[in-house]
């Protein structure tokens, strides 16, 4: 498989409403969509977000990786999608967003080419294992903004079918975040409840939020401290923690995961594409987890079209089971780029919509035009 031409489009759209993580307020989403054409005509797309505090990468940072990777894929013959990840790593160090990219494309290009819809093609993979049969994912979502308004949501959202829940924490007080945290942990009792400090506290104050009686209620709690803290941190952790510790920055993939299971520093992880660099790594990460019963969370970043959120989702569906729920990001853009975006459906994403060949959904090119960030242009090679 030859690539004859690639587009790369740098995209800013905006949210329903800010939302507010532990170190930054997001008001839009800033993702790049690119398109590769094949020999044959088919055309295969590939999405990858900023996300400076995670990955290091900036619009402007990630076009840059992004346009060296698709001059490079140009001389590349693309056959077997296991070599995908190896070959675009002979081109360019790390740079894992624009990689996830690169290889989102790839892949739809290659299971077009095949016939297949990529979470079958992902399922085939695990060749020998029993897995189960989804028909459906549950959807994380998250809940934020001012008390009142935190319970209006959650209330709404629970009688739309949501059983699944992220509460954004550190960046009040601790005293302010468990009152929080108490208050919507009784409204949700029986569900699915998370908190996300995206990695704002210090041992410390996890160690006093994860013991607190008002935080008893809660299912699991995501990257409480620093990704830069040691293993041994992580392990007194979850040691201590009567809460199910889960990480997110902290895993790039498979190499972390093997590290902070042997010190016996988590519970489960969150698995997002633009970390992993792809969805071939995360496919294994997931599998990792299964194997050693930790638990598995897939996620956008704030905020990604149907395109990655499909993709994201493909491998749920292939391994069979997401116990932390999706978190499914386009729900809070505006608007999404694909004529049929991904929908939830009394609070989950049904199989039904990922069963095109493919990534499953295919983006509409006036929108994709019109959501071009401003002081940008489309760049075509």
């Amino acid at each position: 498989m030859k690539i004859n031409q690639a587009t790369i489009f740098p995209l800013s759209i905006p949210l329903i409403e800010p939302i507010k993580m532990a170190k930054e307020l997001i008001v839009d989403a800033k993702t790049v969509l690119l398109c590769l054409t094949d020999e044959e005509g088919r055309q295969g797309w590939g999405e990858a977000s900023v996300a400076p505090l995670m990955t290091g990468e900036t619009l402007d940072s990630l076009l840059a990786s992004l346009k060296y990777l698709v001059e490079k894929a140009r001389s590349i013959e693309w056959s077997d999608p296991n070599l995908f990840a190896k070959s675009s790593d002979a081109v360019l160090y790390g740079n894992p967003s624009a990689k996830s990219c690169l290889e989102m494309a790839l892949l739809d290009l290659y299971t077009q080419k095949h016939s297949i819809s990529l979470w079958k093609y992902l399922r085939s993979l695990n060749t020998g294992a029993v897995l189960t049969e989804l028909t459906e994912i549950p959807l994380l979502r998250m809940i934020g903004g001012a008390p009142e308004k935190e319970m209006a949501d959650a209330k709404s959202f629970r009688e739309a079918g949501f059983k699944h829940w992220k509460i954004k924490i550190g960046s009040l007080s601790l005293e302010e975040d468990l009152r929080r945290v108490q208050l919507l942990s009784d409204l949700l009792e029986g569900d699915i409840i998370s908190v996300d400090a995206n990695g704002a506290m210090s041992l410390d104050d996890a160690l006093h939020f994860c013991i607190s009686p008002q935080a008893r209620k809660l299912s699991f709690a995501e990257q409480l401290i620093s990704a830069d803290s040691s293993v041994n941190d992580f392990a007194l952790l979850k040691a201590r923690s009567p809460i199910a510790i889960g990480l997110d920055e902290s895993i790039h993939g498979s190499a972390e995961i093997m590290e902070l299971m042997k010190a016996n520093a988590l519970n489960g992880a969150s698995l997002k594409l633009i970390k992993t660099g792809g969805v071939m790594e995360a496919w294994s990460c997931a599998q990792i987890l299964r194997k050693n019963n930790l638990q598995l969370n897939l996620a956008c970043k704030v905020a990604e079209t149907s395109l990655s959120g499909a993709a994201t989702a493909s491998i749920g569906f292939a391994v069979g089971d997401v116990p932390w729920g999706f978190s499914m990001s386009n729900q809070y853009l505006r608007f999404d780029i694909c004529d049929q975006p991904l929908t939830a459906q009394r609070g989950h994403l049904y199989l039904a919509q990922l069963n095109a060949t493919g990534v499953g959904v295919t983006p509409n090119m006036d929108r994709v035009k019109d959501a071009v960030a401003q002081g940008y242009s489309i760049i075509q090679y």
